[in-house]
């Protein structure tokens, strides 16, 4: 899951087969949701035409807009009305496929930049057959309206990530509990209806909308969650579906948090070695283990003297955290890492937790959005007992990130919109679904996509052996992409294995390191955490 933070667009989670089972022989019995929500079809509100416009730009010359207005409640379609924000790359060949609706993830991911950039990766006779549209889901950007609890959740210096004692634990409850009650204050009205389902019907009015008896769909992350509650609801309604590091529907969301403070917890001791390998230019170590060593001593020295004035233990981990999505980041980071750890230079370091880690003026949007969604589809504990005790017991196995990822999500033990039930997915009525992963992907760890391919039957799997990045298609990985276009053009998918792009190299004394051009641009928009 990419989670809504960051100065980019959005992206989101999911949990290995085996790790969410023992994840949750830990946990027990879930609460029982309060609420439940089916894969029954909801009338829809009458048909609405959109009008499309040019809003052009240099690089995406026929890129158009549009809005929509579709049901608060579908349930109630005649009831009030919201807006959703659309963009659109037409298609040119003489015959054409229909739409491809793209979504980069999240929850809370702008899905209006993502529609230009995969109908320019595409092979231009593949994106020639597709309008390519891509929407701000409900909630999100300028979607209409969008949400944004507060202001400041996320300013420096929090309080230290890991309740070393009861103080700082209770310092970041109230945080929590004050962005919820924040929530509820502002957007009360709306927050029983931002959910994966209602954006799921959103999905189905848009198709509506474009007047096209089938739509096709792109998704990354938490969009392959949605893509597939999508197609549980209007399996015929799907003409094609890639589904691009896929979250595990089995641990919909507190059991797959858990797992994914493991994945992440793994990915960072692969930077580390990465580090290790490149003492020469690091000079930390060749000992991956003196390496980490030496990370959490950075760590707690930052507990008693942030960085900058900026730099605290959350900080830290909030700037490490992208190099668990995207290793071409990892060469800024280690530089970071060298310049505070042998060299005693802070700047580096506050420029990265600027870059990396910092939260932009647009971020309570898609932090309120990720909140919302996350804390209203399924059931969350809400005796925090219960976290602190499954929170100590990953933490021991996983400190980079758990506590972290805790508070990220602790405002869904104060949530007071009652939870759905998140839906079964399985799905035997659809045409073949291509689904794509890495072995390695921390935020949609491995077994997710097994249990995604189980789960809809006739799917496809390719993956990309002792890759660690999320969302690995229209990235750089020649056979990936040719898999998709290949889908794309006719359909057909078969299971299939592709070679992991090298990691990077460290980046030559005095310059920033350089990511792969299309590496670097899919990921701008995915984001880290939004």
């Amino acid at each position: 899951m990419t989670r809504p933070l960051k100065k980019r667009a959005a992206v989101l989670l999911s949990i290995a087969t085996a790790t969410v089972a023992a994840v949750a022989g830990q946990l027990g019995a879930a609460p029982a949701p309060a609420a439940a929500a089916t894969a029954t079809a909801i009338a829809s509100a009458p048909a609405t035409a959109l009008r499309w416009t040019g809003c052009a730009t240099s690089r995406y010359p026929t890129l158009q807009c549009a809005s929509l207005k579709v049901p608060l409640d579908h349930a109630r379609p005649s009831g009030r009305q919201i807006t959703l924000a659309l963009t659109r790359v037409p298609h040119t060949a003489a015959n054409g496929q229909g739409p491809l609706l793209v979504n980069p993830g999240g929850p809370g991911g702008s899905g209006r930049g993502l529609a230009p950039y995969i109908a320019s990766a595409l092979p231009k006779d593949v994106a020639a057959q597709y309008d390519v549209v891509g929407f701000d889901p409900r909630g999100v950007g300028k979607s209409e309206p969008a949400l944004d609890c507060t202001t400041g959740h996320f300013n420096p210096v929090r309080p230290d990530s890991v309740p070393y004692s009861r103080q700082t634990e209770q310092a970041n409850l109230e945080r929590a509990q004050t962005f919820a009650e924040a929530c509820h204050a502002k957007h009360g009205d709306v927050l029983p209806y931002i959910d994966t389902v209602s954006t799921a019907r959103d999905i189905e009015a848009i198709r509506t909308a474009l007047g096209a008896p089938k739509l096709s769909y792109f998704g990354y992350s938490y969009g392959t969650y949605l893509g597939a509650v999508y197609a549980k609801l209007y399996p015929g309604r799907v003409h094609r579906m890639v589904l691009d590091s896929v979250v595990d529907p089995s641990g919909v969301w507190y059991a797959d948090n858990l797992a994914q403070d493991r994945a992440f917890d793994a990915r960072h001791k692969a930077f580390l070695a990465w580090v290790a390998e490149h003492d020469a230019t690091y000079r930390l170590g060749t000992d991956p283990a003196q390496v980490e060593q030496r990370w959490y001593a950075l760590r707690a020295a930052l507990r008693g003297e942030p960085a900058g004035g900026k730099v605290g233990p959350a900080e830290l981990e909030d700037t490490y955290m992208p190099g668990g999505y995207y290793n071409g980041y990892w060469p800024d980071l280690a530089a970071a890492f060298s310049a505070y750890a042998v060299d005693g230079d802070a700047k580096p370091l506050v420029a990265a937790y600027e870059r990396f880690g910092a939260v932009a003026p647009t971020a309570g949007n898609g932090y309120s959005v990720y909140t919302a969604v996350q804390c209203r589809d399924s059931a969350w504990p809400k005796d925090w007992n219960t976290w602190r005790g499954d929170m100590w017991r990953t933490h021991a196995v996983a400190p980079f990130m758990t506590w972290n990822n805790a508070w990220y999500n602790a405002p869904c033990a104060f949530w007071k919109a009652d939870p759905l039930r998140a839906p079964d997915v399985s799905n035997a009525d659809l045409p073949p679904t291509l689904l794509l992963q890495a072995t390695q992907d921390a935020a949609t760890p491995f077994g997710g996509a097994l249990t995604m391919r189980d789960k809809l039957k006739g799917s496809a799997l390719v993956v990309e052996e002792g890759g660690g990045n999320h969302g690995v298609s229209l990235s750089g990985n020649t056979c990936l992409d040719e898999k998709v276009s290949a889908y794309l053009r006719t359909g057909r998918a078969a299971d299939a294995t592709c070679p992991a792009q090298p990691d990077p190299k460290p980046a030559s004394a005095g310059r920033a390191a350089t990511p792969s051009a299309g590496g670097a641009a899919l990921h701008g928009l995915l984001g880290f955490r939004n």
